[in-house]
C-alpha cells in the first residue's frame, strides 16, 4: 500500500547547516500492520512520517501510495490525507472549534462530505474512541481532561477513515491509565484492517504495542523486523542509544534461575510464572 523507495531528505543543503535527515531509506507498509518507529532525537523519525502523506518531499527517491507516486501530482491532496492520517505530538494544542462535534467534523467537511455523512463520520469516530456520544458531542474540547483531549484528537483523524493512522508520541505526558485507554481503542482498528504506526521514545511501549519495529539512527534504517528480535539484539539497541524494555531485562535475570521461563511481552505473565514456580 505505502512504499518508501530509496528516499533521502536533506535540510539546508547549500548551507553550513546542511543535515542529512534520511539517507537512502526503503520500506513497505501494508494493510493491518501494527508498527513502532523508534530512534533517538534527530534520528529521522519525524521526517519519515511527514513523507508518508506528502507533508515534505524527498530530495531523492519516491513515495508510492497504492503504486502511484504521491509527489508526481497524479494523486489529489485530499486523497492522500484521506488514506494517510497523522496525529502529531500534543495535538490538543491545535484545537480551534467551539464544540467536539465541529472539531471532529473539520476533516470530513474538508474532504467534501455532505452533512449526513459528516455526522455519521463524527459519531463513528467518537464511538471508536470509547466515548459516550451524547455526553461529549456538544462540549467544548478545551474543557476536557488531558486524556479526553488526546482521544478527541485521534478521533478527528479516524473520522476521515484512513487506511493508515500515524500516532506521533500519542501518550506523551499521560499517566499509565491514559496510555492504556488510547492503546486499547487504537488496537481495535487493526482488526478492521487499518494500519497503525506508533512513533515513540518509550521502549517498553514500543515492545508491548508493536509486531513490527523500524529503528532509525542518524538518518538510516538500521532495523526493520519483529520487535522482539530487535530488543533481543542488545548490542544494536545499545549502539543506537536506546534502552532494553523492562520486561526483557526482567526475564533475562529470571533465566539464570528459571531457564524454562517463556518469552512474553506482558510483565504480568512473567510474574504469574514466577509466582507459580515459587509456590511449589
Amino acid at each position: 500500500m505505502l512504499e518508501i523507495r530509496n528516499v533521502s531528505v536533506i535540510y539546508d543543503p547549500k548551507t553550513i547547516f546542511k543535515k542529512e535527515a534520511l539517507i537512502n531509506v526503503s520500506l513497505k507498509i501494508g494493510y493491518g500492520e501494527l508498527i513502532s518507529i523508534v530512534g533517538k532525537i534527530g534520528s529521522g523519525k519525524s521526517t519519515l512520517i511527514q513523507l508518508f502523506n506528502g507533508l515534505i518531499k524527498p530530495d531523492q527517491g519516491n513515495v508510492f501510495l497504492n503504486g502511484i507516486d504521491i509527489n508526481e501530482g497524479n494523486v489529489p491532496r485530499k486523497e492522500i490525507i484521506k488514506k494517510i492520517g497523522i496525529v502529531f505530538q500534543y495535538p490538543e494544542e491545535q484545537f480551534f472549534a467551539e464544540t467536539v462535534f465541529d472539531e471532529i467534523a473539520f476533516g470530513p467537511r474538508n474532504l467534501g462530505q455532505n452533512d449526513v455523512k459528516v455526522k455519521e463520520s463524527v459519531l463513528y469516530s467518537l464511538e471508536t474512541m470509547g466515548f459516550n456520544v451524547s455526553e461529549i458531542i456538544e462540549r467544548s474540547p478545551f474543557h476536557l481532561s488531558g486524556g479526553e483531549k488526546r482521544r478527541i484528537a485521534i478521533a478527528s483523524v479516524l473520522a476521515m477513515r484512513p487506511d493508515v493512522i500515524v500516532l506521533d508520541e500519542p501518550a506523551a505526558g499521560m499517566d499509565y491509565e491514559g496510555k492504556m485507554s488510547i492503546v486499547t481503542q487504537v488496537r481495535k482498528q487493526i482488526e478492521k484492517g487499518m494500519t497503525v504506526v506508533f512513533v515513540t521514545h518509550d521502549m517498553d511501549e514500543a515492545f508491548y504495542l508493536s509486531d513490527r519495529l523500524i529503528a532509525l539512527d542518524k538518518g538510516y534504517v538500521v532495523f526493520d523486523g519483529p520487535s522482539k528480535d530487535f530488543f533481543q539484539n542488545e548490542p544494536l539497541v545499545n549502539k543506537i542509544g536506546l534502552e532494553i524494555p523492562f520486561t526483557i531485562s526482567f526475564r533475562k535475570k529470571l533465566l539464570k534461575c528459571f531457564p524454562d521461563i517463556p518469552f512474553s511481552k506482558d510483565i504480568d505473565s512473567l510474574i504469574e510464572f514466577l509466582s507459580v514456580r515459587l509456590s511449589h
